[in-house]
């Protein structure tokens, strides 16, 4: 829950700014000059480019919590077996043996959807975000019947 109140604040926060650079741009089009109109062009680019971040990030975690939610549905949630320090983090080497069990799991079944969430999990615990994301990218388009891309 936490996490979801994070995101909400943080996205408002760029919503936000958004706007507020936005209106920017605006005030330096209608100057009128040459100089001012290109500035607000470019300046109001970026706000472009935040709202469609923003948007696909938003559409992402939508999709995945919806996965998370069928797979606990079905009793399929990977189990948090971690061992951690006495810090709380996740211990490396654990997080290694975990990983390793998902990835012959996905290999094993490489056109199920669960087996590339729980990797993604598995990538997420060993610290390797950008293959989580791409791992769980993919269990969504296996989901939902889209060709996958490799």
């Amino acid at each position: 829950m936490r996490a979801k109140i994070t995101y909400l604040v943080t996205a408002a926060v760029l919503v936000f700014y958004f706007v507020l650079v936005g209106s920017r741009g605006v005030m330096l089009i209608q100057t009128g000059t040459l100089l001012t109109v290109t500035f607000g062009v470019a300046v109001l680019v970026l706000p472009v480019i935040g709202l469609w971040f923003l948007w696909k990030n938003t559409q992402f975690v939508h999709r995945a919590n919806q996965l998370a939610a069928e797979l606990e549905a079905e009793g399929g949630l990977p189990v948090d077996e971690l061992r951690r320090t006495p810090s709380g983090r996740i211990d490396r080497d654990s997080a290694d043996e975990v990983f390793a069990r998902r990835k012959a799991e996905t290999e094993a079944a490489p056109d199920d959807w669960r087996s590339w969430f729980r990797l993604a999990v598995a990538y997420h615990d060993a610290r390797d975000t950008p293959r989580a994301r791409k791992a769980m990218q993919r269990a969504i388009a296996l989901h939902d019947g889209r060709p996958v891309q490799v």
